[in-house]
């Protein structure tokens, strides 16, 4: 089977909407990792020397490669990602083998 994995780095704010939005486009999982920090096009704003950058997740979303363009478009509609500067990006690789994913492959889907 083949899989892709998809990486999107998310504000803060609109963590779970993407969520959602992935599982309800076919993804069975993710893994989140909080508290990323980033550096755009456009410099940081600050005050008195401190930062005033909101805190951004990277959600980690591995999927079968027939349903990942879906949830990418999808994750990227909710997320606003090409609408909105700065909300965040998304970005699917492909996945050469993976153990320990049985139990998150479609019904009637062969193991790798």
């Amino acid at each position: 089977m083949a899989l892709k994995l998809i990486i999107a780095l998310v504000n803060d704010d609109l963590r779970d909407q993407v969520l959602h939005a992935a599982r309800s486009a076919g993804a069975t999982g993710s893994t989140v990792i909080n508290n990323a920090r980033g550096a755009g096009l456009k410099p940081q704003k600050t005050f008195f020397g401190l930062d005033l950058v909101s805190q951004s997740d990277v959600l980690l979303f591995l999927v079968e490669a027939s349903i990942a363009r879906k949830v990418l478009d999808t994750i990227n509609e909710v997320g606003h990602f090409d609408t909105t500067s700065g909300t965040g990006m998304a970005f699917q690789i492909d996945v050469e083998d993976a153990v320990g994913v049985a139990g998150q492959l479609a019904a009637g889907s062969k193991p790798c």
